[in-house]
């Protein structure tokens, strides 16, 4: 694929064929997403990449202790909910998927079996947590060069065939994630990639978020437009 069909081709994947997916395929696809930029090359990100039965148990703790009420214990900030034209985006989106699968507005059982599939990391065949250097604690520039190796790593993923979705579900019940991940205490726990190979005949999948125009989002000085 060319860069430009990556970008406007790829998905965020929410339904997975039952198929591993292989460990130098996954090495490959992080490699790549490696080469992301990081302020001053300090490269503060980790990633814990779990399949399996560790990864059964991370489902299992987490469905176990949301439908139990276990408050979320997620390590990096939230931020206020959403408001205003981010909250309406945030709507947009899930009205899309629940079209997408047959979910109506009063369907109370559909609309949880959704937001248990987030617990449960989408049923992907692997999950790729990231981290970072707690000592990092303090600087937005961490926050923003995982997030630049994150995107990287969906994009790199999506290049190879794979499907992917930045998801925070999969991290809330965070003692949950690092028993059964083996993260260390020094790292904080930031993000949750679901990953594997797309199911084409999910619903879901087929669903493209609408984005705002480039003359919504940038704002040009100094050029002449004559």
């Amino acid at each position: 694929m060319t860069f430009d069909e990556v970008v406007t081709g790829r998905r965020s994947t929410r339904g997975y064929l039952d198929r591993p997916v292989p460990r130098p395929l996954i090495e490959e696809v992080l490699a790549l997403a490696m080469r992301a930029p990081s302020s001053m090359n300090t490269q503060p990100w980790h990633f814990h990449v779990i399949t399996g039965e560790p990864l059964d148990r991370i489902r299992k703790g987490n469905t176990d202790n949301i439908l139990a009420g276990v408050p979320d214990s997620r390590e990096f900030r939230r931020g206020e909910p959403f408001a205003g034209v981010h909250r309406e985006r945030q709507i947009g989106v899930a009205k899309q998927l629940f079209a997408a699968m047959g979910i109506d507005r009063d369907d109370k059982d559909g609309r949880q079996d959704w937001v248990l599939r987030g617990f449960r990391q989408f049923d992907a065949p692997v999950c790729v947590i990231v981290a970072y250097d707690r000592e990092l604690s303090g600087s937005d520039d961490t926050a923003f060069d995982c997030g630049a190796v994150t995107t990287m790593l969906v994009n790199a993923a999506w290049s190879r065939g794979l499907g992917c979705v930045i998801n925070s579900q999969g991290i809330m019940q965070s003692p949950v994630v690092r028993e059964h991940a083996g993260i260390p205490d020094d790292q904080v726990i930031m993000k949750a990639v679901a990953m594997g190979w797309p199911d084409p005949d999910f619903p879901a999948n087929a669903v493209v978020s609408e984005r705002k125009s480039v003359a919504e989002a940038a704002q040009f000085v100094g050029f002449d437009d004559g």
